[in-house]
């Protein structure tokens, strides 16, 4: 008999052939949960697998305030707030919010949205990555949602797991936008991650010149 465990695991492994025969099987199986309450969806959506997130969406009634963000559901996202404002203040079983999801998916419509509806712009992941949404914003070159969490006060040089910033981010995934986005709203290219590299040490150990010398701290000779 089909079980959660196994729509899991075809996920895990890339299987969408093993998904769709599982799911044709039993349809409920698109709302499957790991062991700790992370949907099946979601776990697809993380492996940036598209077939199977659609696989899942379309046998699921409906999506749950992670998922509608994640997926740029713009209009399952405001009917679930509408119904409970309280919504945008929740806590995903893996210890993100509606707006770290918005951020990393790139979903600027919902992140507004949820800003609109009062969600925390600087709330730190519950689990060891502590990310804040800008943190998930940098990861995924999301430079609209960006900019719309600085201008609600979104904390520029806060860090998450390992020292890192977004400006850090940024450096490392050779972001100029992003970057010059960051240094106009106050970041400080001086500060260093856990391993000892600041901004401009990172983008230059990744060949990014020019944007090493953009992020040099002031006062610091060239390269």
């Amino acid at each position: 008999m089909p079980s959660p465990k196994d729509v899991l695991e075809a996920i895990r492994h890339g299987d969408a052939r093993q998904l769709e025969s599982l799911l044709a099987s039993d349809a409920a199986l698109a709302s499957a949960r790991d062991e700790n309450g992370v949907s099946a969806l979601m776990q697809a959506a993380y492996q940036r697998r598209s077939e199977m997130v659609e696989m899942l969406r379309s046998r699921k009634a409906s999506l749950d305030i992670f998922e509608a963000a994640a997926l740029g559901d713009e209009a399952q996202l405001s009917a679930l707030l509408s119904t409970d404002p309280s919504l945008a203040h929740t806590w995903s079983a893996d210890g993100f919010t509606a707006l770290h999801f918005t951020a990393f998916f790139q979903q600027p419509a919902c992140a507004k949205l949820l800003v609109a509806k009062g969600a925390d712009v600087t709330a730190v992941a519950r689990n060891p990555m502590a990310v804040t949404p800008l943190h998930s914003a940098a990861a995924a070159h999301a430079t609209e949602i960006a900019r719309l969490l600085l201008e609600k006060g979104a904390p520029v040089d806060a860090r998450q797991q390992g020292g890192w910033t977004a400006l850090h981010a940024a450096a490392m995934h050779g972001d100029e936008p992003l970057a010059d986005l960051l240094l106009s709203c106050g970041a400080d290219p001086a500060l260093k991650a856990g391993n000892g590299s600041d901004a401009a040490a990172l983008a230059l150990e990744k060949g990014y010149g020019a944007l090493a010398r953009k992020l040099r701290p002031v006062g610091e000779k060239g390269f």
